[in-house]
């Protein structure tokens, strides 16, 4: 069994709770051969509930709002993932109408994030238990023709982040 190499990370002060947050020893990635790495973030708590979120050169905060235990420093967990999708969104569908040099000027995308009964969707496959569902509004500004925005609303459903929702996802969880 081969050892993976540690990366320390350095202590940081948290001047909203001054209080210094002890360093941690993070194993570095695996490595693997087939699969492309498309992102990397690592998550500390720093109190009850709230966490600090490192992703590249960008610290984040996330925590719960005051009626579910936490502080509201920050959006709650499914408010990044909403964020997400709703970025990866608005990304796709300028990239998109740049390359067709379609006047696309602005994007908005309003997301809400529900749980229902299985039985209330008419559109999922599953009959029992409970479903997901996120409601997805998008916003267009430019001078665009009804084409364009049909073509635009199909490549907002082939963003990455939609893709990977919408997919088969496994999760590997393992105690360092």
């Amino acid at each position: 069994m081969t050892t993976t190499p540690e990366k320390v990370v350095a202590p940081r002060i948290d001047r909203r709770n001054l209080a210094i947050i002890r360093p941690l020893v993070l194993p570095e990635p695996l490595k693997h051969s087939r699969e492309l790495l498309m992102s990397q973030v690592t998550v500390s708590s720093i109190g009850y509930l709230k966490q600090q979120i490192n992703a590249g050169a960008h610290e984040l905060i996330a925590d719960e709002p005051r009626e579910a235990g936490g502080t509201d420093a920050g959006p709650d967990p499914y408010a990044f993932l909403l964020a997400a999708l709703g970025a990866c969104t608005s990304m796709t569908m300028q990239i998109y109408a740049r390359r067709k040099g379609w006047p696309l000027e602005r994007v908005a995308v309003r997301l809400q994030h529900y749980r229902m009964h299985a039985e209330d969707c008419k559109d999922c496959s599953a009959t029992a238990g409970r479903v997901d569902q996120i409601e997805r509004h998008i916003s267009l500004v430019g001078a665009l023709n009804d084409e364009q925005k049909a073509r635009l609303l199909e490549i907002a459903d082939r963003c990455p982040v939609h893709r990977t929702l919408t997919s088969e996802i496994s999760i590997i969880s393992q105690l360092d």
